[in-house]
Parts: structure tokens; C-alpha cells; sequence
């Protein structure tokens, strides 16, 4: 997650084929599957849509300088399944890549989009089975099996980004849902395989606008894959990952109905510092309240930029470290969906700073379609 996302994919997607019978039978989503890794750790190409999501912030936690963000997508366009050769357009491969400068103000982000044949052999553009390994060109994640760390490069000179992390694991993975299944909907279709692996050790060098930095911190990645991940009636979500000073970790989403009124659905969880399982949240246990408002200057999307936070894990704020954290061109333009994903910091009911992470919103800006 988001309902991750985290996946905010692709004007596109609305011409995709509906769901087929997997490929490989392993990439279905279904109860009780149990996580297989490192495998799982790779690409599901028989699932419709997937993505690793990994985000962090550099500095202290009572001071941070930077928030980072980069994300890789792949789409099964269910086009061109019985065309042969190597450039048929069988997959999509995307990355959104993301800096908020806090020093400055500023927040820069970019992105790269390939069609893919499937063909994981090729170079400079594939999403592997067997274990984390995604590139297109220049944009690359891949997991050391050894170690178990991840690296990752965004190159975009266009843009004037540039990103190198490494980010090292200090606990076990978090499975979301039950076992890693996570319903996104009422119907049983509505649902992801879905893990995180929060508190893990960051070191990144970035350049965004002219400006250069680097150092250490904390990061949090996901890995989710699905085959209808929103209910028909979804306007778009909420959904934050937080992790906190003292280890323990904070999810938290909700699928904003149109219209207004309860949400399609909402869930989350939280693991406590030296625990190996999480506390699934159930729907009735989320609730998201608005506290204040920013409006883009780029697109007029009036985004909740600080949230009242109630779950089992107690009441909280959620609040933005810089309010324009939308993705959008300067015309108010993407060549996917317009949404807001930022640097967040999770105070107590004290007020006091408890743990930062990210807070995506979808759906502000129009109806988010998957």
C-alpha cells in the first residue's frame, strides 16, 4: 500500500483486458497462500497489476533534511498475449521517483514509463521472477539474496533527479491482512498479497534542483501484487507508513467512497518494537478525520494535509512537513494519475513527534482508476 500504491498506474489503464486466468497459477490471489521466498521476493507477471514501493526520509528523526520516494510498477496489459516476439507490449513497466527538500521547500519528482515484452533476459528492461530485480534503463531495484539489502538508482537529467539508496533490513517482514492476504473491498476479489519491511537503514546521494546531499536515516518498502485492487464504487485512499522512534510500525489506509460517506473499506496494521507479528486492523477500527486543507496551486485539488489518526494503536496526527508534495507537472499534468504522496511526521496526543513516514492521497484530483 498503499492500496499502494501504492498502484497509481496510467491513464492507460482503463483499456486494460479484464483479468485472465494467471499465468503461472502461483500469482493468483487467493486466502491462505503462503508468502515463498525469496521468490516473492520477484515479479508476479501473471498477476494484473504490482509494485515496490520505498520511501524514507534522511537526517534525525527530530530533524530531517529530506524525504525520498521511489516506486516501480508493473501492469499486465492482457494485449498482444498471442503475438510472438520480443517488443510485443505484453507488460508495462513505470517508476515514480520523488525528493521533498525540507532545507528549501522544495519538492522534485519524476518519472519513466517502458512497455515490456516479458522477456526477463533483456537488459535494460525487465521485472524477474525469483527475487527483487526491476530496471528500466537507467531506473533500477534489485535485493542482494545474500544480504538481503536492497540498492536502487533513478537517473533523470531531464528532470534534474538523480537518486542512489541502499537500505539494509533491521527486522523481520511485516505481512499485511492475514498472512499477507489483504482485502482492499467487500468482495473477495478486492484483495492484494501485501508485505512491508519498515525500520529499515537508509544511506542515499541525491540531486534535485541544482542541489546535492547525503546521509543516513529510515526507510520503509512494500511490495504488493494484485488483480482488482479497488471496488467500483472508490473515489481513491489514504494510506500512511510510519515508522516509529521506538521500532514499532504504523499502517493505516482507507478507500474514500464516491460521493462521500463511510469508506468502501479501510484496514492497517501495527507491529510493536521487538515483535515478529503485526495486529491486523479491522475496518470499523480505521477512521481518518481532517483536520486542515491545501489547495494545489497546479491542479486545484484540495488535499486533508493534516489528519486525525484513530486506530487499536491509539489517537494520533498525521501531519505533512511541506504541503506541496503533489505529483503533477507545473500545467497540473502526469502521465499517470494526478495524486499527493509526502513526508509525514505522527504526533501523540501530547503533540510530541512520535515517528515520521509517508502519507499518500489519491482520488483528490478526480476518480482514481486502476
Amino acid at each position: 500500500m498503499s492500496p499502494r500504491r501504492r498502484a497509481l498506474l496510467l491513464a492507460a489503464a482503463p483499456t486494460l483486458a479484464a483479468p485472465a486466468q494467471a499465468a503461472d497459477d502461483d500469482d493468483r490471489i487467493h486466502p491462505g497462500r503462503s508468502l515463498r521466498l525469496p521468490q516473492d521476493h520477484g515479479a508476479h507477471p501473471g498477476s494484473r497489476i504490482e509494485w515496490w514501493y520505498a520511501t524514507g526520509w534522511l537526517g534525525p528523526l527530530e530533524a530531517p533534511t529530506h524525504g525520498l520516494q521511489i516506486t516501480f510498477f508493473r501492469l499486465r496489459t492482457g494485449l498482444a498475449a498471442n503475438v510472438p516476439g520480443r517488443f510485443a507490449p505484453r507488460q508495462l513497466l513505470m517508476a515514480h521517483a520523488a525528493v521533498t527538500d525540507l532545507v528549501a521547500q522544495r519538492h522534485h519528482h519524476a518519472q519513466h514509463l517502458l512497455r515490456w515484452s516479458g522477456d526477463e533476459a533483456l537488459p535494460h528492461e525487465h521485472a524477474r521472477r525469483g527475487d527483487t530485480a526491476l530496471r528500466l534503463e537507467q531506473w533500477w531495484l534489485r535485493r542482494d539474496p545474500a544480504s538481503g539489502h536492497y540498492s536502487a538508482a533513478v537517473a533523470a537529467p531531464h528532470s534534474g533527479l538523480t537518486l542512489s539508496l541502499r537500505l539494509q533490513p533491521t527486522q523481520p517482514l511485516l505481512l499485511q491482512g492475514q498472512a499477507g492476504h489483504s482485502r482492499k473491498g467487500p468482495r473477495e476479489a478486492e484483495a492484494s498479497h501485501y508485505y512491508s519491511q519498515p525500520q529499515l537503514q537508509l544511506q542515499a546521494s541525491l540531486q534535485a534542483g541544482g542541489r546535492r546531499a547525503q546521509g543516513s536515516g529510515r526507510a520503509w518498502l512494500d511490495h504488493e501484487w494484485s488483480d482488482q485492487l479497488l471496488a467500483p464504487e472508490t473515489q481513491g485512499w489514504d494510506w500512511a507508513g510510519i515508522n516509529l522512534a521506538d521500532g514499532s510500525a504504523l499502517t493505516a489506509f482507507a478507500l474514500r467512497r464516491r460521493g462521500g460517506g463511510t469508506p468502501v473499506w479501510a484496514g492497517g496494521s501495527w507491529r510493536a518494537a521487538g515483535q515478529t507479528q503485526a495486529q491486523a486492523f479491522a475496518p470499523q477500527q480505521v477512521q481518518w478525520q481532517p483536520l486542515r486543507h491545501w489547495r494545489s496551486p497546479h491542479t486545484g485539488a484540495l488535499y486533508p494535509v493534516h489528519w486525525a489518526l484513530h486506530t487499536p494503536a491509539g489517537r494520533h496526527e498525521l501531519r505533512a512537513l511541506l504541503d506541496g508534495q503533489e505529483l503533477a507537472g507545473p500545467s497540473g499534468q502526469a502521465a499517470g494519475p494526478v495524486y499527493w504522496e509526502g513526508l509525514a511526521e505522527l504526533l501523540d496526543a501530547q503533540g510530541r513527534r512520535v515517528g515520521l513516514g509517508y502519507l499518500e492521497m489519491t482520488g483528490y484530483a478526480g476518480v482514481m482508476v486502476l
